[in-house]
């Protein structure tokens, strides 16, 4: 909370920044007023102001598709899979 760890517990005031780790995410909030009693998600969604930036987009790979119903590979399509993913020509 605006740059020093905090308990569960630390009361937060309008304008404060939270920095909270979700899975994988930093997610960046800043309070912009504070609520005394539990609400529904939709109103506490307009209690604070969400600055997390943007994932960066992620790098499109290419992947081998077979027809639909064509069943499993063959040896010989297999290996050449395997050389399409190890990058091998």
């Amino acid at each position: 909370m605006n740059g020093k760890p905090a308990k569960p517990a630390t009361t937060v005031v309008a304008g404060d920044e939270v920095r909270a780790r979700v899975h994988d995410t930093t997610r960046i909030l800043e309070v912009t007023r504070v609520i005394q009693k539990r609400v529904g998600a939709a109103d506490a969604a307009t209690c604070f102001i969400d600055r997390t930036p943007a994932p960066p987009p992620e790098a499109a790979v290419p992947v081998a598709r077979r027809e639909r119903g064509a069943g499993r590979p063959t040896k010989r399509e297999r290996r050449v899979l395997d050389r399409f993913r190890s990058g091998e020509r």
